[in-house]
């Protein structure tokens, strides 16, 4: 049990960095192009983590990401606000909370 949830750890690593990179480019082409490619909204997103400190990880995970910032965090309805400069699939915004799962829960 412990070594999977090191596994998880380094693999929650991984896909964070894998992310930052991404929304770093995606942000960049963003503003070089901008016009009709940045459209700022606010998003809900239900999560499936329960711990607070699961759920805060995941809120810090969302505003490291080029591109989008955690603006709400309501523990007791596993509910994030997330402002994102584009609109996206919630499955993008958070590629990384399985790892996070099962990492601390």
């Amino acid at each position: 049990m412990f070594l999977s949830r090191i596994y998880y750890g380094i693999a929650y690593f991984i896909v964070l960095i894998r992310e930052i990179i991404i929304g770093a480019v995606d942000t960049s082409r963003r503003a070089i192009r901008g016009g009709d490619t940045i459209d700022p909204v606010v998003i809900d997103i239900k999560t499936e983590l329960t711990r607070p400190i699961s759920q805060t990880i995941l809120a810090n995970s969302i505003t490291l990401s080029p591109g989008s910032c955690t603006v709400e965090l309501d523990s007791e309805n596993q509910i994030l606000k997330v402002a994102v400069i584009a609109p996206r699939a919630i499955e993008k915004l958070i590629p990384f909370e399985p790892y996070i799962k099962k990492m601390l829960e």
